[in-house]
């Protein structure tokens, strides 16, 4: 066995990122804050609790939040029947597969919405298992979804390669001991990627599928 190709979903294997800026912005629209677009595309990729203290502040009133995150919910929910997944992303994982990789997913999605992207993916038969947010105290940056996806897939952290879009994907990889590839598809500049443990940078999965071979995932040692 190769080992596990660990991989997060929006602004990865699907083209969220913005989708989840819109209903975070409305949802904080609705509570009565003003949230620039651009501060919460960097805090895409957090659990909901760490973007709303990240964006709001620790000062914050707390009794806002549970709200704030269930309209989010509600609010992205209308996009589930059609979400896009980023071209090729299926391919990509189909192919790792057949490589003998184990493909895990670690996201912070969980339930419906990541059943709608899922069959946006199109590649059940290959995903061996998921760590989703229902499965961890604490999401990513922490290491703890990484280090499950390891433990579902039955691999030790040297074995595993990370692929995710954000800062905090990348975090997550390094705190886990494990491989940490980045792509460019959710709108991070590489060169923050780099700075927070990439060790390769892909534009998208269709590139790091062109690339396979060169990359991580490639032969030899991984």
């Amino acid at each position: 066995m190769a080992g596990a190709a660990i991989f997060d979903v929006d602004g990865t294997l699907t083209d969220t990122n913005h989708l989840h800026v819109v209903a975070w912005w409305e949802a904080f629209r609705q509570a009565g804050h003003t949230v620039p677009m651009p501060d919460i595309h960097r805090a895409v990729g957090l659990g909901s609790g760490d973007l709303i203290e990240r964006l709001l502040g620790a000062d914050r009133d707390p009794g806002q939040d549970e709200a704030i995150s269930s309209a989010h919910t509600v609010l992205y929910g209308t996009y589930f029947d059609r979400i896009p997944a980023f071209r090729r992303a299926g391919d990509l994982l189909r192919t790792l597969a057949g490589r003998d990789w184990q493909v895990v997913l670690a996201t912070s999605a969980s339930g419906a919405e990541l059943a709608a992207l899922r069959r946006a993916v199109g590649a059940d038969e290959v995903i061996r298992a998921t760590a989703s947010s229902d499965d961890v105290d604490r999401g990513k940056p922490s290491a703890e979804p990484v280090e499950l996806a390891c433990r579902l897939a039955g691999v030790t952290p040297e074995r595993a390669v990370f692929v995710g879009d954000t800062v905090w994907d990348m975090e997550a990889a390094t705190r886990a001991g494990v491989g940490a590839v980045a792509l460019l598809s959710g709108g991070i500049p590489r060169a923050d990627l780099e700075r927070a443990g990439a060790e390769a940078v892909y534009r998208d999965v269709a590139d790091l599928l062109d690339h396979l071979d060169d990359s991580p995932f490639g032969p030899g040692p991984g």
